[in-house]
């Protein structure tokens, strides 16, 4: 990708004396080939990250743990080393080069990955969950950053929305590939086989990922941009917005529920109706295509929406949110197990919907020094409340569910059903986000 006499394509000073840009990064198909490169490498980390759920009546049977102690292994272990090491990496990634950043981060969580099929206990388990927390912690946010520099705000949402089909593919892929290769080679295998190729992928992005300059997008044409500020002055910038204070609320309750029953939902399928992981696996992977629906048609939609008024950036995800909890309702609930799983294909549309238009907005709302970092403490936000109680609280409500009442295995069901009563509040939050979207994109620009 790059000749003889160019900067090294690693060396952030990616621009000849003059200010000149390297013609490469304006070239729209190169532009491209990175988001391609970038939303695989989310591929990978949504396969890795997600693939626990699968294989999570096999853990269980194996190491004899509660669903307590297994949404403690989804949930807390993981988030909360995924959220604390976000940050610090993408400060990092604001000032140091975004692509090296990137590659060493998929390598450890790659190979962390493959470890968890070594785990010969519980907390064994738990330690290779939490290597991969730390490597995954370095992939958004240098990954938004890099976007943002490639596509101009008009075109950002789309853009972001592409990106974001990382989440339904890797979680569709993840379901596919370890509910099968679970039932024909056990559980640590499939850590094995999708943990290892993520190593290849980290080579093929060193080589051929390219730094582009900061504030591309933006106009910025010569190296006049500010030093990246602390992370306590973005934390006190973007907690002075109040959109992002309703919309970071939002957020993260919208993953408490969708992390909450996420986990569960191929063991809920298990115990209720008695299906098998492959089976499970497949259904989920058919659905992923109605994931990438949401994901991508929010984007999209918000884009075009939102060049008259912003705030469809908050009220597509807010709307979504709420008709999506009757659709999972009738999932959880119904006795037939094929009709709720064709059900859920529109629930899974519109959980899906949240992604792509709210991490844009968080990147229009702070400077181009900040985006590595404001995204990073979203996502910090959305997975310490979402990612690291939802499962908890899910796990342990099944637990008290079976314990005292005669619900016996569909205590998991009703436990999902309840946590759904976090989308409405979420629901509700980002219509008050939208309140004050205007005022605040307004002294971001002046």
């Amino acid at each position: 990708m790059t000749d003889a006499n160019s900067t090294p394509h690693h060396d952030e000073s990616v621009e000849a004396p003059s200010g000149e840009i390297d013609p490469l990064f304006e070239k729209k198909g190169y532009q491209w080939y990175v988001l391609s490169m970038l939303t695989t490498i989310y591929v990978f980390n949504l396969i890795d990250r997600n693939i626990l759920g699968i294989l999570g009546q096999s853990i269980k049977d194996e190491l004899q743990i509660s669903d307590s102690a297994f949404g403690f292994l989804g949930g807390i272990a993981f988030a909360i080393f995924y959220a604390f090491m976000g940050i610090p990496i993408a400060r990092m990634a604001d000032k140091k080069s975004r692509t090296v950043i990137l590659t060493v981060c998929l390598a450890i969580w790659s190979v962390m990955t493959a470890l968890c099929g070594m785990a010969q206990s519980f907390w064994w388990l738990v330690l290779a969950r939490i290597g991969v927390a730390v490597g995954e912690a370095g992939g958004s946010p240098p990954s938004h950053s890099i976007i943002s520099d490639f596509f101009p705000e008009e075109r950002r949402g789309m853009a972001l929305g592409v990106y974001a089909l990382g989440v339904p593919i890797g979680t569709a892929i993840g379901f596919l590939a370890g509910g099968w290769i679970n039932e024909f080679f056990g559980w640590r295998m499939a850590f094995f086989i999708v943990g290892l190729p993520g190593l290849i992928l980290a080579a093929v992005v060193y080589f051929t990922v390219k730094e582009p300059p900061r504030g591309l997008s933006d106009g910025f044409r010569k190296k006049v941009l500010p030093e990246a500020p602390p992370v306590r002055d973005v934390l006190k910038i973007l907690w002075a917005k109040k959109s992002f204070r309703y919309l970071s609320i939002a957020c993260a309750l919208h993953a408490f529920a969708s992390s909450g029953v996420g986990l569960y939902i191929p063991m809920m399928f298990q115990r209720s109706h008695g299906l098998g992981t492959g089976e499970i696996g497949t259904w989920l992977f058919g659905l992923g295509f109605f994931g990438m629906i949401g994901t991508f048609g929010a984007g999209w939609l918000c884009d075009k929406l939102g060049i008259k008024d912003k705030r469809w950036y908050l009220w597509v995800p807010g709307i979504a949110t709420l008709i999506h909890v009757p659709f999972a309702v009738f999932t959880y609930l119904y006795h037939d197990a094929q009709i709720a799983l064709s059900v859920y294909a529109i629930a899974y549309v519109l959980s899906h919907a949240y992604f792509a238009p709210t991490f844009a907005l968080t990147q229009s709302l702070v400077s181009v020094r900040m985006r590595a970092v404001a995204a990073s403490i979203l996502i910090f936000i959305i997975n310490i409340i979402g990612l690291g109680l939802g499962p908890q609280f899910t796990g342990i409500l099944s637990d008290v569910f079976n314990n005292f009442t005669d619900l016996g295995v569909d205590s998991l069901r009703w436990a999902m059903v309840w946590v759904l009563s976090f989308n409405v509040i979420s629901a509700i939050l980002y219509m008050f986000a939208a309140k004050f979207l205007r005022k605040d994109l307004e002294a971001q620009q002046s």
